[in-house]
């Protein structure tokens, strides 16, 4: 099937531009103005023959490719499945997903990541990918990971559940000098929060307010953690990405002067972390506790800044991690950190555009292209010919209220819950099928495969 998709404004690759692109298969093949007059005549005449869509008005970007989610699938589907938060991501503009190897069992042996594969396969309308798990006596397993076929290895250097902080430092070292792939790393310093966690129950007791989280999990920990590792990496050569920086001063940690292609240490940032501060927790509660906590205005400031060409931060994801209204009444100290972030990151973004701290070619910069190049990720991220159709398309003026009615994600709340976003997703199409049309997710028809697909990589 072909489609010829008309008068959108399209946003890729620092610009913006009026043209049609042409996608047949599962594949775009041209990007132009009229293309049904080209002078190419196979262009031509396959652009006569397409689908016409007219989307005077709208943005069409590539896909959001995000690399930080936790789908809660094996395990936990009490609060997420793959299924249903890969609904949520496409319905988001997210096309493609990386997500994380702490679920029950968690994903420490190559057996056990298979089964992720295999359940995405058969249920997820995105792309995806999964990370290996790196605990302190799983090395042989990391190192039979084939980097063309996954996205990475995910070491937690602060607390997680389980058995997967990986707080030996001989396992570490052995972890950063073998690994031949990418390590991404989620960075707190586990003993200063140890401390912190102490000091705040001789002072409080069981009655800890939410205020206290960012004193908790304080921007020392989440410091010493990162220089930590951006140390270890410099020393072995590891290609390290450190995931969701909270604090400013972090970023003194990363080079922003380079071209990604010459970076072997990279940083990303956060919905959350860019939305949120320390003052919006007197009126969300627990609704915006994650780890690393939400911190400062002046700490959001300098990780706006740093997304700008040239600054520390290398790309943006969602770190999407549902949890039931349920479990996030409990107090303070059980009500566990995360929320879902996937369906209204997008969205997020256009109204940093409108507030003026991003610009909007920024989005597909930060958010497909370099994701794209970070991880090698083969003919994703960009509207090219002859790369997969991975694209959403945007009404930049309709704007809509997040309700529970319209959350998609299985736990059916949001940090958002109640905002108005002036933007609105009104289609994405994923390997140039249809999966969302702006009020619904499109089932796969006569039995036919879901639309996502296995992410490769240039390795």
């Amino acid at each position: 099937m072909s489609h010829l998709f008309t008068g959108a404004t399209l946003v890729h690759e620092g610009r913006t531009e009026t043209a049609d692109l042409l996608v047949v298969g599962d594949r775009i093949t041209a990007v132009g103005p009229q293309l049904s007059q080209h002078t190419d005549p196979a262009i031509a005449d396959a652009a006569r023959k397409a689908q016409v869509h007219d989307c005077t008005g709208l943005h069409l970007l590539p896909g959001l490719i995000d690399d930080q989610v936790h789908f809660r699938e094996p395990g936990l589907t009490h609060k997420a499945e793959i299924a249903t938060e890969s609904r949520a991501a496409v319905a988001g503009g997210i096309t493609s997903f990386m997500e994380m190897p702490n679920t029950v069992p968690q994903s420490l042996t190559q057996p056990l990541l298979q089964e992720k594969y295999d359940r995405a396969a058969a249920v997820s309308p995105a792309n995806y990918s999964f990370y290996m798990g790196a605990s302190n006596g799983n090395l042989d397993h990391v190192l039979l990971t084939d980097p063309r076929t996954v996205c990475g290895v995910k070491v937690f250097m602060g607390s997680s559940t389980g058995d997967m902080l990986v707080d030996d430092a001989q396992v570490l070292e052995g972890i950063f000098k073998e690994c031949p792939m990418l390590i991404a790393t989620h960075c707190e310093d586990e003993a200063t929060i140890r401390a912190n966690a102490a000091a705040a129950r001789t002072q409080f007791g069981d009655d800890v307010p939410l205020q206290q989280h960012p004193v908790i999990r304080s921007a020392e920990a989440c410091y010493r953690s990162s220089s930590r590792a951006v140390e270890l990496a410099a020393r072995t050569g590891a290609r390290l990405h450190v995931l969701h920086i909270s604090t400013a001063k972090e970023l003194s940690l990363f080079d922003g002067g380079k071209p990604l292609s010459e970076k072997r240490i990279t940083a990303e940032a956060c919905t959350h972390h860019l939305w949120f501060t320390d003052a919006d927790y007197a009126k969300r509660g627990t609704h915006i506790k994650w780890n690393p906590a939400v911190k400062t205005a002046a700490d959001r400031a300098a990780i706006r800044a740093a997304l700008k060409p040239g600054g520390a931060i290398d790309v943006l994801a969602t770190d999407h991690a549902p949890h039931t209204l349920a479990e996030k009444a409990n107090p303070y100290w059980s009500a566990p950190s995360g929320g879902p972030l996937v369906q209204h990151a997008l969205v997020a973004l256009y109204e940093g555009v409108a507030q003026g701290w991003l610009d909007l070619t920024d989005i597909p910069r930060l958010a497909a292209h370099r994701v794209a190049e970070l991880f090698d990720i083969e003919d994703r991220g960009y509207l090219r010919p002859g790369y997969f159709a991975d694209f959403v398309l945007v009404d930049p003026r309709a704007s809509w209220t997040v309700t529970e009615d319209n959350i998609l994600s299985k736990c059916g709340w949001s940090p958002f819950t109640g905002d108005r976003f002036s933007a609105s997703v009104v289609g994405t199409w994923v390997n140039g099928t249809q999966v969302w049309d702006g009020e619904s997710v499109l089932e796969p028809q006569n039995g036919a495969a879901p639309a996502g697909r296995r992410m490769t990589f240039n390795r």
